[in-house]
């Protein structure tokens, strides 16, 4: 299982973006806490779309949950049409990280 946290830094031990579409990372990890990738967000800065580009870009990444503090409906869409759950989350990211896998 992949879980993907929009960040606004490399830093696993940051803080959870609040922008989901818009967020400059994507920290990829495994079920065992792993961080197994940092994605830049090529999607972060430009027009409209990102939320659903977003969406696409982490579903082939085969994550399976995805992090943020706010998701636009757009995204939200998106990403329930790829079968990818989401979860709305304010705070540190181990902490997102340890209330996705409970």
């Amino acid at each position: 299982m992949k879980i993907a946290i929009a960040s606004e830094e490399k830093n696993p031990k940051g803080t959870v973006s609040d922008r989901a579409g818009r967020a400059t990372f994507y920290l990829i990890f495994d079920e065992q806490k792993a961080l197994l990738e940092t994605v830049k967000n090529p999607f972060s800065i430009g027009g409209g779309g990102a939320g659903f580009s977003v969406a696409k870009m982490l579903a082939d990444k085969q994550v399976h949950t995805v992090i943020a503090e706010k998701f636009g409906p757009k995204m939200s869409v998106a990403l329930e049409e790829r079968g990818v759950s989401f979860i709305p989350f304010s705070g540190s990211i181990t902490d997102a990280l340890n209330a996705a896998l409970q």
